[in-house]
């Protein structure tokens, strides 16, 4: 086992051989797959694994130039660890290019990731729907707009730091998972296009987090043992309901809290509150343990009911996106193809088949599914090789297990 080294007190950090070091180059060489000396656009938060892309890509030969998104600015983000593009980050990641030796560019997006991102996760809410911030970050601000940035800048490929793996079959790019499944961050980009895909790059896919924490280290930079981003960066207080109340007053309206049997238990503040699976905080008791299956926000309606009821038998898709080797997602699903679908990234695909019914694409599920929510992301992998993405799309709606 490595050798471990404390950096400020803050990660563990494991000494590399020379080898190691050399390999990494190598794997972000292979990664980019574009001759020496080209230029490369680094996508920079401020984080380490951003930060060892840019470092790496400038060791194995390429011309890189940084780019960091101002995406909010806010005091409690300033001042908390691991709240990425805010004040500390961006200070980070200057100072990391200045270090590395590569030109540096921060770029003020404040209104088009509140416009994007921001607005959208508290109307989300609104709708009684589980919104992923992430995914719609990734989706316009960084997949959308930052790429024609890197464009503009006469780069050849824009890289980051996603614990991803872009494979190239054909005259197509594969989306895969990383070498490091624990890290894997395949879920988060399933709404990347082929377009983007094909100008992305991936340098960290065959790395471990470890290894890339001790590269930093092996390169001098100061932010090695800098901990990993955490909770919605948006909200750096882990409360978001109060960010919704503020921008959406409106979800703080009363309710009732309904018995998927009919019967009122009791009333809540505002639907805003609860999500789909949700079991504590009901303030309801009535002998068995009830969990939120349904919101109604046009009636203001908590629907509660035992666990078995939010045992999912299909759902539809929106907004989809398609990777696969069919033509569009639209013929895939005429063709009822098997997938491995993933409802949440902290749950394992499932067996599913895809479906076209009443000109809606749908997941029907081999059996039923717990965690599913309308607003969170389906990600699709291929079920003959599950570390293949194939696209998905945001629920729209589910229909439940008959129980």
């Amino acid at each position: 086992m490595a050798a471990m080294t404390l950096v400020e007190d803050f990660c563990p950090v494991p000494d590399i051989a020379r080898t190691d070091m050399d390999a990494a180059v190598e794997s972000a060489r292979a990664a980019v797959g574009l001759p020496v000396g080209a230029r490369v656009v680094a996508a920079m938060s401020g984080g380490v694994d951003s930060t060892v892309v840019a470092a790496l890509l400038r060791k194995a030969g390429y011309d890189v130039v940084g780019v960091t998104l101002q995406l909010y600015d806010h005091g409690a983000a300033l001042k908390k660890k691991g709240a990425c593009c805010a004040g500390q980050d961006i200070h980070d990641a200057r100072l990391a290019a200045d270090m590395i030796g590569i030109p540096h560019y921060v770029l003020d997006y404040e209104s088009r990731f509140k416009d994007a991102v921001i607005d959208q996760f508290a109307d989300s809410y609104l709708k009684g729907q589980t919104p992923v911030p992430c995914i719609r970050c990734n989706q316009t601000v960084k997949f959308r707009d930052l790429l024609d940035v890197a464009r503009d800048l006469g780069a050849e490929a824009m890289a980051t730091g996603h614990y991803v793996r872009r494979a190239v079959a054909g005259n197509r790019s594969q989306m895969r998972k990383a070498i490091d499944h624990s890290r894997d961050q395949s879920y988060f980009l399933f709404a990347t296009t082929q377009d983007q895909l094909d100008y992305l790059r991936f340098p960290l896919a065959d790395l471990e987090k470890p290894q890339v924490r001790g590269v930093a280290a092996e390169l001098g930079l100061k932010i090695a043992a800098k901990p990993d981003s955490q909770d919605i960066c948006f909200v750096p207080s882990g409360d978001y309901r109060t960010l919704i109340d503020r921008l959406r007053p409106q979800g703080r309206e009363a309710g009732d809290i309904v018995h998927m049997d009919g019967r009122v238990l009791g009333r809540h503040a505002g639907i805003t509150d609860y999500t789909i699976g949700q079991r504590r905080g009901l303030n309801v008791a009535v002998g068995e343990p009830l969990f939120v299956t349904r919101l109604e926000p046009e009636t203001r309606r908590v629907i509660v009911g035992p666990r078995e009821a939010l045992l999912t038998a299909s759902l539809t898709l929106e907004e989809t996106n398609w990777l696969g080797d069919e033509a569009t997602i639209v013929e895939a699903a005429e063709a009822t193809i098997p997938v491995l679908a993933r409802v949440r990234s902290t749950r394992q695909p499932s067996p599913a088949r895809l479906a076209l019914i009443d000109g809606d694409i749908r997941v029907v599920f081999d059996e039923g599914e717990e965690g599913v929510a309308p607003g969170q992301a389906c990600a699709l992998y291929d079920s003959t090789d599950a570390e293949r993405v194939l696209g998905g799309g945001f629920i729209r709606d589910t229909t439940a297990v008959v129980v």
